[in-house]
């Protein structure tokens, strides 16, 4: 799970306090494979809860999730089973959760709940949605042309701690009010990621890309001999 926007001693000490997590997984040399299949199961489920109305148990599940998806990563690189297959599938896994979360607080606001009395909000959650994807095929794009391209300010981890907090404390309390705001806030700032994330690939690439020369037309040489009379 990308965390550019935290620094890394942050990020280290945070670590170094979720160790005990990570060890039993660790010692039984459990696949990553199966930590990160857990956690969609666990992510999915948060998009069912919030289907269903139950939006604490949602925001739990979400923030659930993402612990697993950093325990994934934690474990295989401790245990050496880090592969390309392992990468792949975990971003994939990643995608199809987060639209399962989004399309369960999409029913919130659509299906006429009664602490979400929205229905218009249903535009942004579905911007915050599509922002979110171009986040994640901005990055793997980028990395298609040999580039790491992990900057903006709305990444998977601040995405997972917004609606997953946000839900799990607040709820429906407030009329949804809260959570309203941070889709409202992930719908704007998803989508300057992705295009913070553009002009990046933008700026470290035109540089380097030489001018391809203009091709010149073939002469062709017209003698005597070739030439028919009339």
């Amino acid at each position: 799970m990308a965390a550019a926007n935290i620094p890394k001693h942050v990020q280290e000490s945070a670590i170094r306090l979720m160790s005990p997590i990570f060890e039993p997984f660790i010692r039984r040399r459990i696949h990553p494979n199966i930590v990160t299949t857990v956690g969609f199961l666990v992510t999915i489920s948060a998009g069912i809860a919030f289907f269903l109305g139950h939006v604490r148990i949602g925001g739990f599940l979400v923030l659930l999730g993402g612990l697993t998806d950093i325990i994934d990563g934690q474990v295989a690189r401790a245990t050496g089973l880090a592969s390309v297959f392992g990468s792949f599938y975990d971003s994939t896994l990643d995608r199809i959760s987060e639209i399962v979360v989004f399309l369960g607080i999409f029913s919130l606001y659509g299906g006429g709940h009664p602490d979400f009395g929205y229905p218009w909000m249903v535009y942004p959650v579905a911007l915050a949605m599509a922002g979110s994807l171009m986040v994640s095929y901005t990055r793997a794009r980028s990395e298609a042309l040999g580039l790491d391209c992990n900057v903006g300010v709305m990444q998977r981890l601040e995405r997972v701690v917004l609606i997953g907090g946000s839900a799990l404390l607040f709820g429906g309390s407030f009329e949804g009010t809260v959570l309203t705001w941070v889709l409202i806030l992930m719908a704007v700032l998803t989508n300057f990621t992705a295009f913070q994330r553009i002009l990046w690939v933008y700026r470290h690439t035109s540089a380097s890309v030489p001018e391809r020369p203009r091709p010149s037309r073939p002469r062709v040489k017209i003698s005597s001999e070739s030439r028919t009379n009339p």
